[in-house]
């Protein structure tokens, strides 16, 4: 162990219902150290981190903390040792105001009694200021983006003057501008002492701000590293087992007619004069930067938002999207990007929010047929490879990318005509990246219009034969996907270039 290590963990090993999930994992980290943990999506990751953050206590093994054993039986116990957890999964109380969800469980009083809330309120501001984000500390959390609660997540970790950072994913919801300003605040921290261990699957982020790299697979260290030195290809095989293409997904589905047709709509603040068409066997891609409007666009397509104007046309017939219900009865699935609050119920059972949407496929004389629907899960288990032994267990036991993959099997089995995707791979490794990316390329093959939102401009290039770029609620571009590139996207994304979208290619 080094003399300069804060964390070592040594030989732990945790098993659920008799399955090992740790096999002897060791991990050390040292003071002012960005330490890169890497590996597939139920690699054992987030257990050997929920060790760490206190969520679970290991079944063996011994945990240091700058030399000395301690024991770390809950959450207070590890943030005692100055360890802050940023989960992948925000865990903030969207009816709390921003300075609540700051000092919940450890609010400033005054000398009566009372809490400070101006006190609170000043703090919260400096410590978002040192992220170069303003935000009224007053406001409601449920009304603020996803990449300002995950900015929120991280400045609560700084203000209880945490030694060692654990983030789980942290730049998932950042546009790009926020994300080189979380990295130099890393940097800063770093330089100040404070150790990182920073979990993604993005590996050029990776390269970017990292030092050190551990790979867990299958539950075991199969590598471990400086990240300068090391080529990321390398550190793909270490976590997948085999070497991972990058190249574009070609696929050639005869396209048919036109599945979707949106014309001239508007939701004030939001979007304006969006058109498009998507026909069936076609991929196409909504792409921009945070509070570019996509999402609303696209949850106003499916119903969730009403106030919008303009004319919505599915296999050639208007319809009005007042409900989701409507939506799925016209042939239109939705994939979220928020699995946590929008796409799974986290109490439920893995099969049954399979088939949630489509209970209808298992009923019989208003009965449902149990076994059917466990056939079905078995079918989509298989075809998606979905890692889970038993199905009635609840979805929220499962990893992010297996949580991923069941979502996706309750749209195949609705068997919509047009199916939106809202950031598909969100916190998923390179392996279940490729598997989904496949499944959505056979969705195309099979007649199915598949529409990709996402923020990643190497995901659309990859998939989409046409990328719709958005900025400020207004398309500002379409490009063909096998024309243009990572950097034409992000000019127009940006708002540095800016074509009207009826010049765009046809």
């Amino acid at each position: 162990m080094s003399s300069n290590s804060f964390i070592t963990m040594n030989n732990i090993e945790k098993a659920f219902n008799g399955v090992p999930v740790l096999k002897g994992v060791s991990l050390e980290v040292e003071k002012g150290e960005i330490h890169a943990l890497l590996g597939e999506n139920g690699a054992g990751k987030s257990t050997l981190m929920n060790i760490l953050g206190g969520v679970i206590e290991p079944d063996r093994g011994t945990i240091e903390v700058n030399g000395e054993e301690v024991r770390i039986t809950d959450t207070r116990s590890s943030q005692s040792h100055g360890i802050s957890f940023i989960h992948q999964e925000l865990s903030m109380v969207t009816d709390l105001r921003v300075y609540e969800n700051m000092f919940l469980g450890s609010e400033l009083r005054n000398k009566l009694g009372f809490l400070n809330v101006e006190e609170m309120c000043v703090q919260t501001s400096n410590i978002l200021a040192e992220l170069g984000v303003e935000i009224n500390p007053k406001k409601y959390v449920r009304d603020l983006d996803t990449s300002y609660k995950q900015l929120i997540e991280i400045s609560k970790a700084l203000l209880h003057n945490s030694k060692l950072i654990i983030m789980d994913e942290p730049t998932s919801s950042l546009a790009e501008h926020e994300v080189k300003r979380l990295f130099d605040l890393m940097r800063n921290l770093k330089q100040s002492g404070v150790s990182i261990i920073y979990i993604s699957h993005k590996l050029k982020e990776i390269k970017a701000v990292c030092d050190y790299y551990t790979v867990l697979r299958d539950g075991n260290v199969v590598g471990s590293g400086e990240v300068q030195v090391e080529n990321l290809d390398n550190i793909t095989k270490l976590m997948v087992g085999k070497s991972i293409s990058e190249e574009r997904f070609n696929h050639y589905s005869e396209l048919g007619p036109v599945a979707l047709e949106v014309t001239d709509m508007m939701s004030e603040g939001l979007f304006k004069a969006i058109d498009f068409t998507v026909r069936k066997g076609e991929i196409i891609g909504f792409i921009g930067l945070a509070g570019d409007g996509r999402t609303e666009l696209f949850e106003s397509i499916f119903g969730y938002r009403r106030k919008y104007s303009g004319e919505i046309k599915v296999n050639g017939q208007i319809v009005k999207m007042d409900h989701p219900y409507q939506a799925l009865q016209a042939g239109v699935g939705f994939v979220p990007k928020d699995r946590k609050e929008n796409a799974i119920i986290k109490d439920l059972s893995v099969i049954h929010n399979m088939s949630l949407s489509s209970l209808g496929h298992f009923e019989k004389s208003g009965m449902l047929q149990a076994k059917k629907e466990l056939n079905t899960f078995q079918y989509y288990k298989e075809k998606l490879n979905i890692k889970v032994n038993n199905p009635r267990i609840t979805i929220d036991k499962l990893s992010g990318g297996n949580q991923q993959k069941v979502i996706i099997a309750k749209w195949l089995e609705v068997n919509s005509d047009v199916i939106i995707f809202d950031n598909p791979t969100q916190g998923i490794d390179v392996g279940a990246k490729r598997e989904i990316y496949q499944h959505i390329i056979e969705l195309a093959e099979q007649g199915k219009a598949v529409i990709i939102l996402s923020s990643e401009a190497s995901e659309v290039l990859k998939l989409c034969q046409t990328i719709h770029v958005m900025y400020q609620g207004e398309i500002t571009a379409r490009l063909k996907g096998e024309e243009t590139s990572e950097d034409e996207i992000m000019r127009y994304a940006t708002g540095f270039r800016k074509l009207r979208y009826n010049q765009a290619f046809r």
